[in-house]
């Protein structure tokens, strides 16, 4: 293909990695030309997906990051019509000091909305507002064919399903349209709770949750006994405009990890250390903290390319859902093997959420409670350690993140993503050669 090149891609996690052909469009008729010639591909945006779902080692990764224009903005209804290669940073320093922002946002202000609707993001007010997708109205979307169809809840709904959380494997989306909210201030009004245990954090999740629009608790991956699971709970509600608030947006990146940090820093022991600290450097009880949005939404990306933390080997994120009924045991179980094991979480946050997007077959959000923990790629054992934990998952009826996942097995998807025979028959459908592909999508067999 004209002006490609070979390039070694990983994910977030920096685990694993695969060279590929790449090729960077600027334009739609380029963006063309790259889905017409390609033998196989996948698009990829910031490419903040930790694992493989972003880079296709047999064949093309398209690049979206130029394919990034503002096409309109309509104050009045709030929506915006933007090209999928717009990022969430973007979005946000042109909108915030107008007094909109994004409905929902994920843990990183660094990625595409292309992506973040191809994994169907969350944020921490998923109980409250669902993910990205309910907030899309529509968008257009570039099958294999070449042809360019309008995707929406009322026309070409099963490929607008299909395409929320479908991981770039239905086509690429060129341009879509969201309904942003009206805004007073850049700031959160922050209540924090120290929890001693789990069953601690999960009374006052429920006992008070419904309060407040953004929730979420860091939780210490570590601990045991009778400290199992003791968490910080984090939840406010977008603060009025008065004194001390504004709409500015604040950069708070102020440090590069580089790329030499030696990885075998974050071990069980200073990990230990530091949760003990971040855990009582918070009061037991703080009201009303007002707390600027990009601290609140986005506290990692004030170090860029943290991912270095874990060294050159990398590091997983393992992040899965858990019904209600049962997810308490469910929860207890996980964190109880952790602790006995030699592969502790070394970040980990737990968060609720409201009812998923039954129509999509592979969003992941669903009602109950979610856990996400960084993992470093130690040894072969913490995957065999893994699938034991992915067995508790599956029992209690849960599921992982595929837009997160860099090891699942095929089988376990079948386990626990019902809807995905109905997804596979779509996807055969509306590419028959099976050209949209990517390193995950071979690896659990979403290529049938």
């Amino acid at each position: 293909m004209t002006g490609s090149i070979e390039r070694q891609l990983s994910g977030w996690g920096r685990y694993p990695s695969g060279t590929t052909e790449v090729c960077r469009p600027e334009r739609l008729s380029d963006l063309r030309e790259c889905m017409s010639e390609a033998t196989s591909l996948v698009a990829r945006g910031l490419g903040r997906s930790y694992g493989d779902a972003a880079f296709n080692s047999a064949g093309f990764t398209v690049l979206t990051e130029r394919l990034n224009r503002f096409v309109a903005f309509d104050a009045e209804s709030g929506i915006l019509d933007c090209e999928a290669g717009v990022t969430v940073d973007e979005i946000l320093s042109v909108l915030v000091p107008r007094g909109f922002f994004l409905p929902v946002v994920p843990g990183t202000k660094y990625v595409t909305m292309g992506g973040a609707l191809a994994c169907d993001v969350h944020g921490k007010n998923h109980h409250k507002d669902g993910s990205l997708s309910r907030h899309v109205t529509d968008f257009r979307l570039l099958t294999p064919s070449g042809d360019l169809v309008f995707c929406s809840r009322e026309e070409n709904s099963d490929l607008f399903w299909a395409t929320v959380g479908g991981l770039g494997l239905t086509g690429i989306v060129t341009d879509l349209r969201i309904k942003l909210i009206p805004l007073e201030s850049s700031y959160v009004s922050v209540d924090y709770d120290r929890a001693e245990n789990i069953d601690k954090a999960l009374e006052l999740f429920h006992e008070s949750d419904e309060k407040y629009k953004y929730s979420v608790a860091w939780l210490d991956g570590i601990a045991s006994g009778r400290s199992l699971g003791r968490s910080v709970l984090m939840r406010g509600n977008p603060a009025a405009a008065g004194p001390g608030t504004d709409l500015s947006r604040h950069s708070s990146r102020s440090f590069s990890v580089p790329d030499v940090f030696p990885g075998f820093l974050l071990n069980r022991v200073s990990v230990r250390a530091f949760n003990t600290v971040y855990y009582r450097k918070h009061p037991r009880k703080a009201r009303e903290v007002l707390t600027h949005y990009e601290s609140f939404f986005f506290p990692l990306d004030r170090l860029s390319n943290w991912n270095r933390l874990y060294g050159k080997k990398g590091f997983l994120q393992y992040q899965f859902a858990v019904p209600y009924e049962g997810g308490r045991e469910a929860l207890i179980k996980v964190l109880e093997l952790f602790a006995k094991s030699r592969y502790g979480m070394f970040l980990a946050v737990l968060k609720r959420f409201g009812p998923g997007e039954a129509a999509s077959a592979l969003s992941f959000p669903m009602p109950g409670y979610t856990l996400a923990a960084d993992l470093p790629c130690r040894d072969a054992g913490m995957f065999d350690f893994l699938r034991q934990i992915d067995r508790v998952v599956s029992a209690a009826g849960g599921r992982i993140y595929l837009g997160k996942d860099a090891r699942l097995a095929a089988d376990a998807v079948r386990e626990m993503y019902e809807g995905l025979d109905a997804w596979l028959e779509l996807k055969a459908r509306v590419d028959p050669d099976r050209r949209l592909t990517s390193d995950l999508a071979r690896r659990l067999e979403l290529v049938p």
